[in-house]
């Protein structure tokens, strides 16, 4: 209940105005849909359970400034007003301006502490293996032209035929048990996407259909699955790639679905593979002992929020998130990364403007120009018996 009582400025309706039309029948309003968005994060609330808790519980009518005998909001409302936000690029809207206010309470203030680590985001979407991705990247781009193009579709395709492989959606529970089947079925799918591609990208063929999402995203799934290559007998043959062939794009280029291109595969460590994305976030981690050396104790809050492919290594979030912390007033002295090794250029950039990064240490030799920041692990003496490091200034590790 102090949320309406400490931060009510906070969630207003101004700041939305771009995202929201003022003709038409009134709809809610977006800083109570804000709130509402983060009191069910804190929660831990489904779309529908805060939909029923803005309806049923005191405490939340009193947050939101609802009459007790308001009846709420349907739960599609929330997902909705979340596409409205990351439709018109408003996602950091409430962060920012939660950030600031707590700026001016003096809760994060630049010169302290603060790092980044990243985890990861899983896609809701289902995993698809190669062969899956192949049909299914077919049917994706059927389906798009049928409602786009469909007289153009009908004069190019066998419609029967077309209809009975792809109507429903492609998985394993339907595909073929042996591997020689399931093989003629990947060079089936691999040339009805090659045809696809072939009747789009003809003369006659208007262009705004070449332009359509799915069949680009179809043309990206053929490179990357199936080779075409001439026979000795001067045949055009399609197959699909074996991972020793070249031409296979890297990780980050890959496609995982037809529905989702920007979530890819990726792994931290040994034991995490995950599809999705990755995002990275930094909070201020100063000890209570440095804090009461300044003044009172102050929670120790995240301050920025960066969402990036999962393929991005960490440290490539370490550049942009400064520069947010600048822009907001609260760069610290003292940056923490828990994993990447960034460039001695970005090192040297951060310590110009008054931060120090805290970085992992290196595991081989460093490169020409980077031994003045940063060490490898040959600069430290291990005592594997005692279980202590001896840094290079001769201090000696407590554990």
């Amino acid at each position: 209940m102090r949320v309406r009582d400490r931060l009510a400025e906070v969630f207003a309706d101004e700041p939305f105005a771009e995202a929201f039309g003022v003709r038409g029948a009134p709809g809610l309003s977006p800083g109570v849909l804000s709130l509402v968005t983060v009191l069910q994060f804190a929660e831990d609330l489904t779309d529908r359970q805060a939909a029923v808790m803005a309806a049923r519980a005191v405490d939340l009518k009193y947050a939101l400034g609802a009459e007790l005998t308001d009846t709420g909001f349907d739960a599609s409302v929330l997902s909705r007003f979340r596409a409205r936000l990351a439709g018109h690029g408003m996602e950091r809207v409430i962060f920012d301006r939660l950030l600031e206010h707590c700026k001016d309470e003096d809760l994060v203030a630049a010169g302290g502490k603060q790092r980044t680590d990243s985890t990861h985001v899983i896609s809701a979407m289902r995993d698809l293996n190669r062969l899956e991705l192949a049909g299914e990247s077919v049917r994706a781009a059927l389906e798009a032209l049928a409602v786009a193009a469909p007289a153009w579709l009908a004069g190019h395709v066998d419609v029967a035929e077309f209809a009975h492989r792809y109507g429903p959606r492609v998985d394993g529970w339907r595909n073929p048990s042996s591997q020689t089947k399931r093989d003629r079925l990947a060079q089936v799918f691999g040339q009805d996407a090659l045809a696809l591609c072939r009747a789009a990208g003809a003369l006659d063929t208007p262009g705004w259909i070449r332009e359509i999402e799915s069949l680009r995203l179809l043309r990206q799934v053929l490179v990357q699955t199936y080779y075409l290559h001439t026979d000795t007998r001067g045949r055009e043959v399609i197959r699909k790639r074996d991972a020793g062939d070249e031409g296979v794009p890297p990780g980050q280029l890959r496609l995982a679905s037809p529905y989702y291109p920007d979530a890819r595969w990726a792994a931290k460590g040994e034991d995490l593979f995950w599809m999705g994305y990755k995002v990275h976030l930094t909070e201020t981690c100063d000890t209570p002992a440095e804090a009461e050396a300044e003044g009172p104790v102050a929670p120790n809050l995240i301050t920025d929020v960066f969402t990036t492919d999962a393929t991005v290594p960490d440290v490539k979030a370490t550049e942009p998130v400064q520069q947010r912390l600048a822009e907001h007033g609260v760069r610290p002295a003292e940056h923490y990364l828990d994993s990447g090794y960034p460039s001695a250029e970005l090192i040297t950039t951060a310590l110009k403007q008054g931060t120090r990064m805290v970085t992992p240490v290196l595991a081989g030799p460093l490169g020409p120009g980077e031994g003045r920041h940063r060490l490898d692990k040959n600069a430290f003496a291990i005592d594997w018996q005692a279980r202590q490091v001896r840094c290079p200034a001769g201090k000696t590790s407590a554990h």
